[in-house]
């Protein structure tokens, strides 16, 4: 079987693709656990400084293969079942790239439905085509949202606008997706514009970027004085050490930053 999900790692910066181009990359059981397994590798590594994540062919995802889910009770018994920290399965497909220590940039084009929808939810920054076809899709098929977009969606978006999506189905354009708050960018290129920010994320300090996702996190449900104390404790983790000295010559010097 071809695999669902490749992974390209060149100068730090990892090339994820979601790679059932046949299907627009529609999530089945495969494709869940190739998502969730590409995640789980790239957590382990510490050559990676930033990660892409795009689809094959003409659609970033177009949510839920419902072919592969149609058995009468289809679906697990109790998806209260937690199997990947706070996560079930389906919702770390969205919730693991929010997760990851590196950030995660999408670059999103032709379709992104339903469960892809949420996985491009997951991503730090978000660049999508004017024309890519998006719909927070469950409604359809008498569903609730439950691949983590709810927490991924938590101050992006208006509540009522929010709501509107949810209950009706309604498709929108990329472009209305970056007027809501759902994209960070619009591009006629999505790919090419994340890679161009991958690799200015790439020569950053990695511990410095690595923490500042750590605050950014938290930042939803943290107390003024836990956000406080953990800009404190993240930057004793940088403050000093020799990625940071290197960053100020490089600075200094008017030359590219070499991290160790």
């Amino acid at each position: 079987m071809t695999e669902r999900v490749l992974i390209d790692v060149q100068d730090h910066i990892a090339v994820v693709s979601l790679n059932r181009a046949d299907k627009m990359n529609a999530l089945d059981p495969a494709m869940f656990e190739g998502i969730n397994g590409a995640i789980d590798d790239l957590a382990q590594r510490d050559d990676i400084r930033v990660i892409v994540l795009r689809g094959e062919g003409r659609a970033f995802c177009a949510g839920l293969d419902l072919s592969n889910f149609t058995n009468s009770g289809s679906g697990p018994s109790d998806l209260s079942i937690r199997t990947h920290g706070l996560a079930n399965t389906f919702q770390q497909v969205a919730w693991g790239w929010r997760s990851l220590p590196v950030p995660v940039i999408a670059a999103v084009h032709g379709i992104s439905f339903g469960g892809g929808f949420q996985i491009m939810s997951g991503a730090d920054i978000r660049f999508i085509h004017p024309d890519t076809r998006c719909s927070i899709m469950e409604m359809r098929w008498g569903l609730i949202p439950d691949m983590g977009g709810f927490p991924l969606w938590r101050g992006n978006v208006r509540d009522d606008v929010l709501r509107q999506l949810i209950y009706t189905n309604e498709e929108f354009t990329g472009a209305q997706a970056k007027e809501m708050g759902f994209a960070t960018h619009v591009s006629e290129d999505p790919l090419a514009d994340a890679m161009a920010l991958a690799r200015v994320i790439a020569g950053k300090n990695p511990e410095a970027v690595r923490g500042s996702k750590t605050v950014c996190n938290a930042m939803n449900d943290a107390t003024d004085a836990e956000l406080l104390m953990l800009e404190s404790t993240e930057q004793d983790l940088v403050i000093g050490k020799p990625n940071q000295i290197e960053a100020v010559m490089a600075q200094m010097e008017g030359r590219p930053a070499r991290f160790g």
